[in-house]
């Protein structure tokens, strides 16, 4: 008996990058990071495999003790089905057990705690939103950080130009 091919996301590896908020990194202090499946409609699969996706103006919000993305813009396939109208910023459910969405409303509610997403990924064929309570960096933060960045650069040049 011929054993059928086994169906998964169309990118290598179990666990593979769809889009990464870049900013979210720049602009927030990682306190802490969770994943979260998403509730996604046929027509955003498609799409997210395509890598039609803009994360960075994302947030999430908690709504009745329900997370919800908002802001995350999946741009609709010219092949998109004629009888589904796709709404490319569509606010979408994140899944997150009880006690630790509980966790969150708990912290999310003091001062300057924020929820951020940073990526979407797959998993096991499924798509996952890593996400992160954050605090929003100062500006003088952010200016340390762009130093360090420069500083590794400056360091990482060095060395290859020595080792030429």
């Amino acid at each position: 008996m011929a054993t059928k091919p086994s169906k998964s996301a169309p990118t290598k590896g179990v666990d593979s990058r769809i889009a990464d908020n870049k900013k979210a990194l720049f602009n927030y202090a990682i306190e802490e990071r969770f994943e979260a499946g998403m509730v996604l409609e046929g027509w955003e699969v498609k799409a997210l495999r395509e890598g039609k996706v803009q994360l960075t103006d994302g947030y999430v919000v908690i709504r009745e003790g329900e997370l919800f993305l908002i802001g995350c813009q999946i741009n609709p396939l010219n092949t998109a089905s004629t009888h589904v109208s796709p709404d490319s910023v569509r606010t979408k459910k994140l899944l997150l057990h009880r006690d630790q969405i509980l966790r969150l409303i708990g912290k999310v509610e003091q001062k300057g705690f924020t929820l951020v997403p940073l990526n979407l990924h797959w998993k096991n064929g499924k798509v996952k939103c890593e996400m992160a309570l954050a605090k929003g960096k100062a500006e003088h933060d952010k200016r340390d950080t762009i130093k360090e960045r420069e500083g590794k650069r400056e360091v990482e040049r060095a060395m290859k130009s020595r080792s030429r």
